[in-house]
């Protein structure tokens, strides 16, 4: 029975009476959890209560299909989670991030407001619970011990699909362009963050790009793993309180839907007990920001100055960069991208530890693996998007700059040494650094090389080629 009152309905479970907020969709179990952590005001995103709505529209139409839901009752459930993978119903799911570790409230708060949901539409009011129960119903085959971790590995796994991999093309797309636009253009190596011998530009940006693609192959690897989905197992991995088919069957649906090929785990008892896939996964995305960091570190590097760094590249100018020196403009966009990269390798830490919380057949942790994880997968899309939209799309390479620098470069006595050996050469190197010269300058001066000698030895397009693949043109 729901006592009303102009703030509040007196709603009862397992434990007692429960003051809910009237016009609440949830009910006395979700209310419960909201009083019970008031820790941080982190709430799930959109993609795991989308997940968690999948599963339940999956699962009223699973038990329908399997006699053990009426056709009234089944079509209500579904339509209600249907609201619920739409989104109309996001401010309902309002229980911190850091809660029960299984993440049951999240879970009876899907079922509260698919029930209230559900019952509104067969003609009741909210918190009466008939004829359908968050419980006997909503849950029907389910426990949220199988169902939480499906959520996490559904919602990773359209993030990854539809905004990760995307961005990470973008920008491998990007870089590529760049390094052909740039493969003209020769610099200064660098190593050590000394000088060393020149390479082109565009072998540069074909190294970044490289990088970015062996990303996206290493998380393709790792979706291996996630695709595997504990339903199925209910609260031990034994399957207890469900039909023996229903996680097939139910798979089958979340599959139609979202058009990924989603399967039962292959061992309940792993897939609840671990959560090795979703560890796996973060630390696949630690190695892409790892990635991320050189280049974005390279590149305002690179774009340092403008007239007293290395100043190889322009980066395109986003915005004032100081409240007090006039002109100056930073390298922000790359700048945003390490520090959201910085966030997503803090993140793999916290996962790592919750991973190590896997207690017999379950991990008590799963919460904030969820909301780390998918945070990392958002901040890792959204920062790639940007950094090529607003940094990498528009660069410019200063190519009087980039020679300039070549010709300064005392590492250019590398080419003297097949000629003269490594002592003389580094000799002549020392020589022009006390007498701030150039190599080619005290070569000329000791008469050591001929002019076409010099001229050959010290051409920079000479340096940026293999020595196999001069011998094989000489030799064809």
């Amino acid at each position: 029975m729901v006592v009303l009152n102009r703030e509040y309905r007196i709603e009862r479970d397992s434990m007692g009476a429960v003051k809910v907020p009237k016009e609440a969709c949830y009910g006395a179990q979700t209310q419960r959890a909201i009083e019970n952590f008031p820790i941080s005001g982190w709430r799930f995103s959109r993609e795991l209560i989308y997940a968690l709505g999948l599963i339940k529209y999956a699962s009223a139409k699973t038990n329908l299909n399997l006699g053990l839901l009426g056709k009234r009752m089944a079509k209500a459930i579904g339509q209600a989670s249907q609201e619920v993978m739409e989104g109309k119903w996001d401010e309902q799911f309002a229980i911190d991030v850091f809660q029960t570790g299984s993440g049951t409230s999240t879970n009876m708060n899907a079922n509260e407001v698919i029930a209230n949901r559900a019952n509104e539409m067969l003609g009741r009011e909210r918190g009466t619970y008939q004829p359908v129960h968050p419980n006997d119903h909503v849950n029907l085959g389910q426990s949220s011990n199988d169902v939480f971790p499906s959520a996490i590995h559904i919602a990773s796994t359209i993030l990854l699909h539809q905004k990760l991999l995307p961005a990470l093309r973008d920008l491998h797309r990007a870089l590529r362009d760049k390094g052909r636009e740039f493969h003209s253009i020769l610099k200064i190596g660098r190593t050590h963050l000394q000088d060393a011998t020149p390479i082109r530009l565009g072998q540069e940006f074909e190294g970044y790009a490289r990088q970015v693609e062996l990303g996206m192959d290493r998380i393709q690897n790792a979706l291996k793993s996630l695709v595997e989905l504990p339903l199925g197992g209910t609260a031990v991995g034994t399957g207890i309180n469900t039909h023996p088919h229903f996680a097939k069957k139910a798979i089958a649906i979340i599959n139609q839907k979202t058009g990924y090929r989603f399967s039962e785990a292959a061992d309940h008892f792993e897939a609840q007990g671990a959560k090795d896939a979703l560890v796996e996964m973060s630390g696949t995305l630690k190695a892409v920001a790892v990635s991320l960091i050189k280049i974005a570190n390279d590149i305002r590097w690179l774009g340092s100055g403008p007239r007293c760094g290395i100043g190889e590249i322009r980066l395109p100018e986003t915005q004032p960069g100081s409240s007090i020196m006039p002109g100056k403009v930073n390298p922000v966009i790359p700048e945003s991208l390490v520090q959201a990269c910085a966030q997503v390798i803090g993140n793999d830490s916290a996962i790592t530890l919750g991973g190590l919380s896997g207690n017999f057949e379950l991990n008590v942790m799963m919460p904030l693996i969820a909301y780390n994880l998918l945070q990392s997968l958002r901040l890792l899309a959204n920062g790639i998007n940007n950094f090529s939209k607003r940094c990498i799309r528009g660069l410019k390479a200063d190519r009087k700059r980039c020679e300039e620098m070549i010709e300064k470069s005392l590492a250019l006595a590398t080419a003297l040494t097949p000629k003269i050996g490594y002592e003389e050469a580094a000799r002549i190197a020392k020589k022009a650094y006390v007498q701030n010269k150039t190599i080619r300058q005290v070569v000329v001066e000791e008469g050591i090389l001929s002019k076409s000698e010099l001229k050959d030895c010290l051409d920079p397009r000479s340096m940026v080629t293999p020595m196999k693949t001069k011998m094989e043109k000489v030799s064809s």
